[in-house]
C-alpha cells in the first residue's frame, strides 16, 4: 500500500479541498475526516470524484460556512440524517455529522444519532469503507481503520465490521451494495456475510424502492454486472428487488428437448452489452428484454419450447415494472421500446435484407436506432459458431444501410402526408382507435414502398383503407 500522505496529494485539485476543510474545522473545533469510499478508493487507485466528510460535532454549521469559502451559495441539507450536500465545480462534497443510524424491525425510516468516530465507522456497511482520514492540521493523513479495512482491501474482500446479521439488520440495502460492490470492485463476499445475507434477505422488504432500483442500477453500470446480479438471485434478493428476473431462471426439459436458462442468457446479454457501450439505459434494455419469456414459455409437441409474443407482453408488462421501481417516464418508455422492438433487427439477420425492412426499423426505433443495434448483436448468444458468423455478417451489412445519412434523415423527419385531423375531417369520423388504424396504415404502405410518400398517395391509399374497414 502507498502511503497515504502520496495518496491524499496525488490529486492537487482535491488536495486542496481537503487541507481547506482542515483548517476550517480547527478554526472551529470540529476534528474533520475523509471517509467511506473515496478513502476507499485511493488505496484501490480508482477514481472517484465525489468528496466524503466526516466531521465530529455540528456537521451542518461547518458545511454551511465550507461552503461560503468555496463561493457557493446553495447548498443541500438533510436535517434528519445530519448531512448536508455541496455541489462544486462538477462534483459533490458530501458533510456528515459522525452518527449512527438504525432501521427499526417495520420502518422505512431510520433513527439517526450522533456518535462517535469509531461508533460511526462501526454502523459503516463493509470494513473497506469503514476507514477515516484525519485533515486536521495536527494530525493530517493519521488513518483509522478500526476494523483492518486495509487488510481487507489486500485480499480483496467484503467483510461487515459489526456481525453481519447486525449490519444487515440496521439497514437492509447493504445486501443490495454487497452484490453491488463484489460485481464494481471484484471482491470475494466472505461466506459468514453470505450467510447473514440467507437470514436478512426479507428484510428488504422495508427498503423503499427508489433505493432499491438505484443500487440496480449501479450495479448495471460495473463492467461485469452478471456478477451483482447473480449474488442477488443466489442471495434471494431479487424476490423482492426484482421479481420478474427471479422467476427467470431453470430449465424444463420435456420429450428430452430443453430451452435455454432465461435468467443466465439475460446475465449474458447485460455482460455483453457492457462491453459495447457504457450506456446505462441499454444495459437495462439487456436486462428486460426477456422478461416475458417466463410467462408465454409453451411446449410445442414436434417442435420444442416456443415463446411467442414474448416481445409485446415484455413491453407491457414493463408498465408496472416501470410505476413500481419508481422509473422515470422516459426510462420506462424507452425500456419498453427496446423490449418491443428487440427481435427485429435478428429478424433482417436471418434472411434477406430489404429496404423496406429496413426502413420501418428504423423509423419504429428512431433516435434510439443505434442503441436498438448494440442490444441485438450482444442478444447473439448462440455457441454455434456458424449461426454466430452468419448472424454477425447480416449484422454487418444492416448496420452499414442504416448509416446512410440521408435515409437516416427521411426516418427521423418521416410523418405521414395525411395527419389525424385530415383522416377525420375527409372521412367524417370522430377521434378514436380508428384513426391510428388508418394512420398506420398509410405509413406502413409508404415504408414498405407499397405508395409513394406524397400527399395524393397517401390520400388515396387512406380512402382505400377505409372503404375495407368500413366493408369488411
Amino acid at each position: 500500500m502507498s502511503n497515504i500522505l502520496t495518496l491524499l496529494e496525488h490529486n492537487p485539485y482535491h488536495a486542496k479541498i481537503f487541507r481547506d476543510a482542515g483548517i476550517l474545522g480547527d478554526q472551529l473545533g470540529f476534528p474533520v475526516y475523509l471517509v467511506g469510499g473515496y478513502v476507499r478508493d485511493l488505496f484501490l487507485g480508482r477514481p472517484n470524484k465525489d468528496i466524503d466528510l466526516m466531521v465530529e460535532g455540528d456537521g451542518i454549521a461547518f458545511a454551511h460556512q465550507f461552503a461560503t469559502r468555496l463561493g457557493i451559495h446553495n447548498i443541500v441539507v438533510y436535517e434528519k440524517f445530519k448531512t448536508a450536500l455541496i455541489p462544486y465545480d462538477g462534483m459533490e462534497i458530501e458533510v456528515a455529522t459522525s452518527r449512527t443510524e438504525i432501521y427499526h424491525p417495520d420502518s422505512r425510516k431510520p433513527e439517526v444519532t450522533a456518535a462517535s468516530v469509531k461508533e460511526d465507522l462501526s454502523r459503516r456497511d463493509f470494513t473497506v469503507n469503514a476507514m477515516a482520514v484525519s485533515l486536521s492540521p495536527g494530525n493530517y493523513g493519521d488513518i483509522s481503520d478500526p476494523f483492518r479495512g486495509i487488510q481487507d482491501i489486500q485480499k480483496r474482500v467484503l467483510r461487515t465490521p459489526l456481525a453481519p446479521d447486525d449490519t444487515f439488520s440496521d439497514d437492509p440495502l447493504r445486501m443490495m451494495r454487497a452484490a453491488r460492490f463484489a460485481a464494481q470492485l471484484e471482491f470475494e463476499i466472505v461466506p459468514e456475510v453470505f450467510q447473514a445475507i440467507l437470514r436478512q434477505k426479507d428484510r428488504l422488504t422495508i427498503i423503499s424502492r427508489e433505493r432499491v432500483t438505484e443500487e440496480i442500477i449501479k450495479t448495471l453500470k460495473t463492467n461485469t454486472p452478471s456478477r451483482g446480479f447473480l449474488i442477488m438471485k443466489e442471495g434471494g434478493l431479487l424476490q423482492t428487488a426484482f421479481p420478474e428476473l427471479d422467476v427467470m431462471s431453470g430449465v424444463d426439459v420435456i420429450d428430452g428437448k430443453g430451452h435455454k436458462d432465461v435468467f443466465l442468457h439475460t446475465l449474458q446479454v447485460v455482460d455483453n452489452t457492457a462491453k459495447l457501450t457504457p450506456k446505462m439505459e441499454v444495459r437495462f434494455a439487456a436486462l428486460v428484454h426477456d422478461i416475458a419469456k417466463p410467462r408465454t414459455k409453451r411446449f410445442q409437441k414436434g417442435k420444442g419450447w416456443t415463446f411467442h409474443g414474448h416481445e409485446e407482453i415484455g413491453k407491457r408488462m414493463l408498465l408496472h415494472v416501470g410505476k413500481r421501481m419508481k422509473l422515470s417516464k422516459d426510462l420506462r418508455d424507452y425500456l419498453m421500446k427496446m423490449t418491443k422492438l428487440h427481435l427485429r433487427p435478428i429478424a433482417l439477420a436471418k434472411k434477406e435484407i430489404t429496404d423496406s425492412a429496413i426502413r420501418r426499423v428504423m423509423f419504429e426505433a428512431g433516435e434510439d436506432i443505434d442503441d436498438l443495434m448494440i442490444l441485438c448483436r450482444a442478444d447473439i448468444t448462440t455457441k454455434n459458431s456458424a449461426k454466430v458468423k452468419q448472424y454477425i455478417a447480416n449484422f454487418d451489412r444492416v448496420e452499414i444501410m442504416m448509416q446512410d445519412v440521408q435515409l437516416r434523415d427521411e426516418m427521423r423527419k418521416f410523418q405521414s402526408p395525411v395527419r389525424g385531423d385530415v383522416i377525420m375531417k375527409e372521412l367524417k369520423l370522430q377521434p378514436g382507435p380508428i384513426i391510428g388504424k388508418i394512420k398506420t396504415a398509410v405509413e406502413e404502405a409508404i415504408l414498405d414502398g407499397v405508395i409513394e410518400n406524397t400527399y395524393d398517395a397517401a390520400y388515396q391509399f387512406m380512402i382505400e383503407t377505409w372503404r375495407k374497414i368500413s366493408n369488411p
